[in-house]
């Protein structure tokens, strides 16, 4: 056989790893051994590997990592294991026999570790969703924002509505002062993980523990992969924005700020801020993350789309491993968003 399948993460040689995402057309940060290293180190996180490799000479041909994530422990933990595949695989050339392969390494090894696995895709795979689907996965219409970062600053501006422009023009106006923040102090990260938690709790959103972060910052932030761009306000910060960083594209990740300051619009002049950040340090797009399912209703969706950029749907695929538990697992959570 030409190729083998190594799961091992010791037995994949890290820098091939890197060089493999990093030259990938499609290379994106949560597919490097970084994210695996971030995982392994954080509590309720389980990574997954599957590599494909040239017998011949050990070249890297396809790599898949994904997370086994439980938001809770105990008997409810069984109800919210999933698995999450954030921009991957990654298969070189577009091979569709390595996908195929891939693909079905990948059921074996998490069939019995999760209820669920969701492929969460940064691109479009075209004429490549029949491999997935032929493997059992469905396909689920799911938008995502693009902004382009090429685009002078004037022309970036001019695209967003009047009222995020005016927006952030008062905010300036009222003193409001943007800089990248320090997450290795401990007093500064300790309050960009209050913002956070605030906002997530406010509206029922699960959120990694502090845990998770304070990997992050020691794991990404040592090699630029993870940036905080904070808005302060006589030197208090009120609102944050942790971004990460790879190959050209900066990923909005996670935001927040204080409620008793969102007359000063930290929301709206902490994303203009991240790109012009981006523009400055030569990097070519700012995914804005998820905008939610086309035909329903979305506030983030309507809130995003007025910093101007495209509307792009890559969609996802989701394979249900155990559906009884899946069914049960969505009765008794009903009240908590997976």
């Amino acid at each position: 056989m030409k190729y083998k399948i190594i799961n091992d993460y010791q037995c994949v040689d890290r820098n091939s790893w890197s060089q493999f995402v990093r030259n990938h057309p499609k290379g994106n940060i949560f597919q490097t051994p970084e994210m695996y290293e971030l995982y392994v180190r954080t509590k309720n996180y389980e990574p997954i590997l599957v590599s494909v490799i040239d017998n011949k000479n050990n070249e890297i041909y396809g790599i898949l990592l994904a997370v086994i994530q439980k938001e809770h422990t105990g008997f409810i933990g069984k109800f919210s294991s999933r698995s999450i595949i954030w921009g991957g695989p990654l298969i070189k050339n577009n091979n569709r026999e390595l996908l195929e392969m891939i693909l079905r390494e990948y059921k074996k090894i998490v069939s019995d570790k999760s209820i669920y696995s969701q492929i969460r895709n940064l691109y479009k795979w075209n004429n490549d969703d029949s491999v997935f689907i032929s493997n059992g996965f469905n396909y689920v219409d799911h938008y995502d924002i693009h902004i382009d970062l090429t685009k002078s600053e004037d022309e970036l501006f001019m695209s967003m509505s009047q009222t995020r422009r005016r927006n952030i023009r008062k905010a300036i106006k009222r003193g409001i002062n943007i800089s990248e923040i320090d997450l290795n102090n401990d007093d500064m990260f300790k309050e960009t993980y209050s913002i956070i938690r605030r906002l997530y709790k406010s509206i029922g959103l699960p959120l990694p523990n502090s845990e998770f972060f304070k990997n992050s910052v020691q794991v990404l932030s040592k090699c630029k992969y993870l940036v905080g761009i904070g808005a302060f306000l006589k030197n208090e910060l009120i609102g944050v924005r942790l971004v990460l960083c790879f190959n050209g594209l900066i990923y909005d990740w996670y935001a927040g700020a204080k409620d008793n300051f969102i007359e000063y619009r930290p929301n709206d002049v902490l994303p203009w801020a991240v790109m012009k950040w981006g523009m400055d340090n030569g990097y070519r797009t700012f995914d804005f993350g998820g905008a939610g399912k086309p035909g329903i209703p979305y506030g983030v969706r309507d809130y995003k789309l007025k910093f101007g950029g495209n509307l792009l749907n890559f969609g996802r695929f989701e394979y249900i491993h155990n559906n009884p538990l899946y069914k049960v697992g969505k009765l008794a959570l009903k009240f908590y968003r997976l």
